[in-house]
């Protein structure tokens, strides 16, 4: 089974090609989803950030505050890498253990969504890595909608590798700017590259945009 890494800047297009993939029936994990699950309510990983961050990020129902814990963890690094230290291990437990789910049923292609692909070193699992990328208006107004303000905005960006040097490390980007069908097309030439077997056979770098 080949194993694609999919990754890209907050706010460019990840999960709409997550989505677009699971659509045409390829297997894709995203680990954002794996994230949120980790810290559900009784979940050790809930309680380890309580001990670490301190009661004031669990709610009266028990649950996580994101929102309070995302203002701790953003405006200090070593507060991020410390919940990092927390969550990123179990992560990759979860989503190793589904891939090895998935070559055990024999799948022939999987997909995983790793917003930190290169920064954890996650590519080295993957036989390919896609960047799913857009311009930096564009993902600033795809933030602004989601309610962030501008200061919460430079914060997430500057946790991440900038862009151009996840593009620069990936086999394959895509250019996730205005039509969702375009970006389909872009992922379809990966998944059915003319003259090569479907998905990965024969990677080579690719500028799909």
């Amino acid at each position: 089974m080949k194993v694609c890494g999919l990754t890209g800047g907050i706010g460019m297009g990840k999960s709409a090609a997550g989505q677009w993939l699971s659509r045409h029936e390829v297997p894709v994990v995203d680990t954002d989803l794996l994230a949120r699950d980790i810290v559900e309510p009784g979940r050790p990983a809930l309680q380890e950030i309580q001990r670490v961050f301190g009661p004031g990020v669990i709610g009266a129902d028990g649950r996580l505050r994101r929102e309070e814990l995302a203002r701790i963890v953003f405006s200090d690094t070593a507060s991020r890498l410390k919940l990092e230290d927390i969550t990123h291990p179990r992560i990759r437990e979860r989503w190793k253990s589904q891939v090895d789910r998935w070559r055990a049923e024999q799948r022939p292609r999987a997909v995983v969504v790793i917003p930190l692909l290169f920064e954890t070193g996650a590519e080295r699992e993957c036989d390919a890595t896609i960047c799913v990328a857009c311009s930096a208006a564009t993902q600033r107004r795809r933030l602004l909608e989601r309610g962030w303000t501008a200061d919460e905005i430079e914060q997430r960006i500057a946790a991440q590798w900038p862009i151009e040097k996840k593009m620069a490390r990936a086999d394959f980007v895509v250019w996730a700017e205005g039509d969702p069908d375009i970006l389909g097309m872009q992922l379809s030439r990966i998944l059915h590259p003319p003259g090569l077997a479907p998905l990965f056979s024969g990677v080579v770098s690719e500028r799909l945009c």
